[in-house]
C-alpha cells in the first residue's frame, strides 16, 4: 500500500509538474534558446572558420579554436540560459527557475566537457577528464556533491598544524594539472607567436618563449596551491632538505638548465646553425631546456646536454658568417705544367654550382715537389656549410678529374724502386708450365 500511495504521489506531482504553466514557460524558453542559438550559430561559424583557416604555425591557437568553434551553438545557449535564469532569479519564485537552471548546468556540463576533450591531444586522459566531468555534474545536479566532498573531507590526517585531507589532496592535484596545462598551453601558443617576429634574433626568441614559459608554470602551481588553502609558509620547514636533494640529486639537471640559459644569452648556438663537437657534425634543430637536439647528414638526431656546449670545445661554421672555406689537395705528375695545373684547378671549381665564386674567387698553390707528384692545394667557398661538406669535396675532385683527364695531365701513383743486393738471375718460360711437367721448367727431378 505504502508502495502504491509513493507511486500516486510521485504521479501527481508529475503531472503538476508537466500542467503547471511556469514548466510551459521554462520550456518555451528554453527551446527559443536553442533554435536561436542555432540561428547565430550558422551566423558566425563561417566567419571563425575563415578567421580559423589563415592561421598558420600556430596548431596550439588552431585547436582550441576548433573546439570552441564546432560548439558555438551550445555557447550561445549557454549565454541565453544565463540570462533567461538572472530574469526569472529576479521576477519569479525559485521553484519557477528549476527547470532552466538544470539545463544550464547540464548545457555547460557538455560545453566544458566536449571542449576540453577535443583540446587534450590524449585520448585516454580525454576519456578520463569526461568521466570525471558527467560524474561530478551528476552528483552536483543531484545535490549530492555537498556529501560527497564532506566524506572526502572527513579522510584527512594532521602533519603537525597542517591539517592534510582527501579532499585538500584532490583539489589541489586536479587545479595544479589543470591550470599547469593551461599555462603549458598559452606558452606553447605565445611561443609560436614570438617564433614570427622578425625583429628577434633566433636565440632570443627561444629564451623569451621559455621564460614565459616557466613563468606562467610557476604563477599557475602558486596559484593552485593557493587557490585550496594550502599555507606556504608551512612548505618552508622543507626547503632545506629539497634543497640538499636537489644539489645531488638534479646536479646534472640544474647544470644543463643553467648552460642552456647561459647558452641562449651568449648567443653562441642558435637553431639552424651548422656546427661540429667531437665526432658529431649537424645543423641544430632546437634548443631545450636540458639538451640541443642536433639532425645530422644521415638523418640522426643527437640530444646534447647542454653542458657539453659550455664545456667542450664546438666548432660552429655559421657563428658569424654562412660562408666556409674548403681546402681540397691533390697532385699532378713531374712533366704537368704547374700554370696550367693551376688554371684548370680554379676553373673546374668554378664549374660547381655550391661553390661561392660571387664571394670570393677559388685559389690554387702549389705546395710541395712529393715523392711521386706535385703537390697542389685548391682553395674555394662555400655559403651553405649545413648541406655538407664531404659532397663538396666530392664534387669538385670528381671536376678536377674530368678537367684534367681532358687536358691530358696525368695524376700519378707512389712509385718504388726495389734493390736487390744478391743478383737473381730470371729465366724465362717459353711457354706456360702444366702442373707435374718437369721438362716445361728445365729443372731436374727432385731427389736427383
Amino acid at each position: 500500500m505504502d508502495f502504491l500511495e509513493a507511486v500516486n504521489a510521485a504521479g501527481s506531482w508529475l503531472q503538476a509538474f508537466l500542467f503547471n504553466e511556469w514548466t510551459v514557460y521554462q520550456s518555451a524558453l528554453i527551446v527559443a534558446g536553442y533554435l536561436l542559438s542555432g540561428l547565430l550559430a550558422k551566423r558566425i561559424e563561417p566567419a571563425l572558420e575563415s578567421r580559423a583557416r589563415t592561421i598558420k604555425g600556430n596548431p596550439d591557437l588552431l585547436r582550441v579554436i576548433i573546439a570552441f568553434m564546432r560548439r558555438t551553438r551550445w555557447l550561445f545557449l549557454i549565454v541565453l540560459l544565463a540570462v533567461a535564469d538572472v530574469v526569472l532569479l529576479r521576477f519569479a519564485w525559485p521553484s519557477h527557475r528549476w527547470l532552466v537552471a538544470t539545463a544550464l548546468t547540464l548545457v555547460v556540463a557538455w560545453f566544458v566537457i566536449s571542449v576540453l576533450t577535443r583540446i587534450i591531444r590524449n585520448q585516454m586522459l580525454a576519456r578520463v577528464v569526461a568521466a570525471a566531468g558527467w560524474l561530478y555534474f551528476a552528483l552536483y545536479a543531484l545535490g549530492l556533491d555537498r556529501a560527497l566532498l564532506a566524506a572526502l573531507d572527513g579522510i584527512a590526517v594532521n602533519l603537525g598544524a597542517v591539517r592534510l585531507s582527501m579532499l585538500l589532496v584532490l583539489k589541489a592535484i586536479v587545479l595544479s594539472v589543470a591550470l599547469i596545462w593551461l599555462a603549458v598551453l598559452i606558452g606553447n601558443m605565445s611561443s609560436n607567436w614570438i617564433q614570427k617576429s622578425a625583429d628577434l634574433t633566433p636565440s632570443l626568441k627561444v629564451l623569451i618563449s621559455k621564460l614565459i614559459k616557466i613563468g606562467l608554470i610557476v604563477f599557475a602551481g602558486t596559484i593552485a596551491l593557493s587557490a585550496t588553502g594550502i599555507d606556504l609558509t608551512a612548505l618552508t620547514v622543507f626547503s632545506g632538505a629539497v634543497g640538499v636533494g636537489i644539489g645531488f640529486g638534479l646536479q646534472k639537471v640544474v647544470s644543463n638548465f643553467i648552460s642552456g640559459i647561459i647558452i641562449l644569452l651568449d648567443k653562441s648556438i642558435k637553431p639552424g646553425d651548422t656546427i661540429t663537437l667531437g665526432e658529431t657534425f649537424g645543423s641544430i634543430r632546437d634548443l631545450r631546456s636540458r639538451f640541443v637536439s642536433v639532425i645530422t647528414r644521415d638523418g640522426k638526431e643527437y640530444l646534447i646536454p647542454n653542458e657539453d656546449f659550455i664545456s667542450q670545445q664546438v666548432v660552429n661554421w655559421s657563428f658569424s658568417s654562412d660562408y666556409v672555406r674548403i681546402e681540397v689537395d691533390f697532385g699532378t705528375s713531374y712533366d704537368s705544367d704547374p700554370h696550367e695545373v693551376a688554371r684548370i684547378a680554379i676553373e673546374a671549381a668554378k664549374t660547381i654550382p655550391r661553390v661561392a665564386g660571387t664571394y670570393a674567387q677559388p685559389v690554387c698553390w702549389m705546395t710541395a715537389f712529393g715523392a711521386s707528384s706535385v703537390d697542389f692545394k685548391l682553395r674555394f667557398w662555400i655559403s651553405d656549410p649545413s648541406n655538407g661538406l664531404t659532397n663538396v669535396r666530392g664534387e669538385v675532385l670528381m671536376a678536377l678529374w674530368d678537367a684534367f683527364k681532358a687536358a691530358g695531365i696525368s695524376i700519378p701513383f707512389p712509385h718504388r724502386e726495389i734493390i736487390m743486393k744478391t743478383p737473381v738471375e730470371l729465366a724465362r718460360a717459353s711457354f706456360r708450365q702444366r702442373p707435374g711437367d718437369e721438362r716445361a721448367s728445365g729443372s731436374p727431378k727432385s731427389g736427383n
